[in-house]
């Protein structure tokens, strides 16, 4: 969270995995219900309705103003930057994001879906909310993360955001992106997820708790048996080749070129992937995305103040 003049920045990356802010993160599932629920954890209640905020699973879709969920999810984010300044009303800008080639076709629709209720107020976890939402920034995502170090690269660089849902691809020369060279492929970890849920389905006829996949992908390991173990670790490995083969359709040449990942799927890469560490660089912080957005939501607010 960033403060400018009366209003607070708070960016909120979207992912179809998990909601990141600059300090936070939590699972993207909403579960909704018109009665009050038993367990009450991370409960928002909003127009007589009450939502469980990081249950359930959200299935992906391009379009995330299909529902309200977003809207929902992204009033759970601004609490709790709020709460950690111990705020309960604010102006609030939101600095948020789409993947790279969907920006331009969806920054509108997105932008005017986030401003659907100026004046919102709410609870989250039994403490009041009254927000006025002054503004929204849409950014590239995946690019927000290295956007204040774009002036230090030389050569030829790929960045790489690889998400839940989406992987986004960008060369830039220089630190400059190349518009003309911006992709976005639905190859998310998800995908490597429920390959690896139906490799143990099909090896041992048990339906495996995604959890548990999740905990082999991030850290390499699990508490399972070796054999299970083994075939989660199979599939992670030949999800991150497939990862590759598509950065090589597109032109990348490790000899040529840096590779910049970035995004929650790093940790595939980093636990799966063979490559060379001098010419491949891991961001491990999965809410870098969302401090960029508010880095350059502050920056163009002062520049529009200063014309």
């Amino acid at each position: 969270m960033k403060n400018y003049k009366n209003q607070i920045i708070i960016g909120v990356d979207h992912g179809y995995g998990n909601i990141k802010t600059a300090n936070h993160i939590f699972r993207s599932g909403v579960i909704v219900s018109d009665t009050e629920p038993v367990f009450k954890t991370n409960m928002l209640t909003y127009g007589g309705k009450y939502y469980l905020i990081g249950e359930g699973h959200k299935e992906f879709n391009a379009d995330k103003i299909s529902d309200e969920e977003y809207f929902i999810l992204t009033l759970a984010a601004i609490a709790l930057e709020m709460n950690d300044y111990r705020l309960n009303e604010a102006n609030v800008h939101i600095a948020a994001g789409l993947p790279l080639k969907w920006v331009s076709q969806q920054k509108k629709t997105f932008s005017d879906y986030l401003l659907r209720v100026p004046d919102v107020r709410f609870t989250f976890n039994k403490k009041n909310y009254h927000i006025r939402i002054t503004g929204v920034s849409i950014f590239p995502q995946g690019f927000a993360a290295i956007q204040d170090r774009t002036a230090i690269m030389r050569g030829m660089t790929v960045l790489c955001d690889i998400g839940n849902g989406t992987m986004n691809i960008l060369f830039m020369k220089d630190g400059k992106p190349d518009p003309l060279k911006a992709y976005t492929e639905k190859f998310g970890t998800q995908q490597c997820v429920i390959a690896a849920k139906m490799a143990i389905q099909d090896k041992y006829h048990v339906n495996i708790d995604e959890s548990i996949i999740e905990d082999v992908l991030k850290t390499g390991t699990a508490d399972i048996a070796n054999e299970w173990l083994s075939v989660v670790k199979a599939t992670a490995e030949n999800y991150v080749k497939k990862l590759f083969d598509i950065l090589r359709r597109y032109d990348y040449e490790p000899s040529l070129m840096r590779l910049y990942i970035v995004g929650g799927g790093g940790c595939l890469i980093r636990n799966f992937a063979k490559f060379d560490a001098s010419r491949v660089f891991i961001n491990s912080d999965i809410r870098a995305t969302a401090k960029g957005y508010e880095q350059w939501a502050y920056r163009l607010l002062e520049k529009v103040d200063t014309k």
